[in-house]
């Protein structure tokens, strides 16, 4: 059996949250905090109206979904952090945020031997570690959006993760979460970024280029491929910008051209339009 019971997510975005919900639907004490109150609330309605759309769907009665909510706690503080046994940061793809809060909760955490997990797509999990006391505690923990349905998580020890560590999260993932784990070296991209992003670049550089519409590419891969979701669709739902990081971060490491952003993509995030969440991108969603 798993030995973490108290566990804490840092940031309440679409990610954030959505670990949270995985956390507390599978019985665990949940703490999620952000950075001001403002987001804090934003984050509470978006969790309440994942549950709620769960109800609807026939995946959880009103009194599971009840008894979820009474499991997490919000906070602004990190300090309330103390009592975790496992802490998820899932706050923006800023290294330097990231490292700030890793500082803090290695500072603050009193277990020492509570694992400190990143859910970054692209930021080398080793960076993370080295801003803590603790490395062998630290390790990646990527799950997929949306989190309460997607099955898959990577595991990403780092050169510096202890094998213990790496055992207990993979072990938390499958007997308490029933995920399905794959581990994968602490490489930019992981296992599914680096396959699925140059598939994402190339479906925006054929826009970009006019061979075909938006629609049209989106359509060819649904119809013809047979995916649930064309490649610029997915790109509006997993957003513009985290596109753009997670090339940025790819190109960086490994200067090869299939991970070199479009020029279309930089502009349209320089233009905020990010896709579902800002409510344009490659489709308008603003109507829906």
């Amino acid at each position: 059996m798993s030995d973490i019971a108290r566990v804490g997510v840092v940031g309440c975005g679409l990610m954030g949250s959505g670990i949270a919900e995985v956390f507390a639907r599978s019985g665990l004490d949940v703490l999620v905090s952000e950075a001001s109150g403002e987001a804090l609330e934003l984050g509470r309605t978006r969790l309440g109206n994942s549950l709620a759309t769960a109800v609807q769907r026939g995946k959880l009665t009103d009194e599971q979904r009840a008894e979820t909510l009474s499991r997490i706690a919000f906070t602004t503080d990190l300090g309330d952090f103390a009592d975790r046994d496992l802490v998820v940061e899932a706050v923006a793809e800023q290294e330097e945020i990231k490292n700030k809060i890793f500082q803090t909760l290695d500072q603050v955490i009193e277990r020492r031997d509570a694992i400190l997990a990143s859910n970054t797509s692209s930021i080398p999990i080793v960076k993370l570690a080295a801003a803590t006391s603790r490395p062998e505690q630290v390790i990646g923990l990527h799950f997929f959006n949306p989190a309460p349905v997607q099955r898959l998580v990577e595991v990403i020890p780092t050169l510096t993760t202890s094998a213990e560590t790496t055992a207990r999260t993979e072990n938390f993932a499958v007997q308490v979460l029933g995920k399905e784990p794959i581990r994968a070296r602490d490489r930019a991209g992981f296992v599914v970024n680096a396959l699925l992003v140059p598939y994402l670049l190339s479906a925006v550089r054929m826009f970009e280029s006019g061979v075909a519409t938006a629609a049209d590419i989106d359509k060819g891969m649904e119809a013809g491929c047979a995916h649930p979701m064309g490649p610029l669709r997915l790109c509006d739902l997993i957003g513009l910008d985290t596109i753009l990081s997670i090339a940025d971060s790819m190109y960086d490491e490994y200067k090869e051209q299939l991970y070199a952003a479009p020029p279309l993509l930089s502009r349209m995030v320089d233009a905020r339009l990010l896709g579902r969440k800002s409510g344009r991108g490659f489709y308008d969603y603003t109507a829906s």
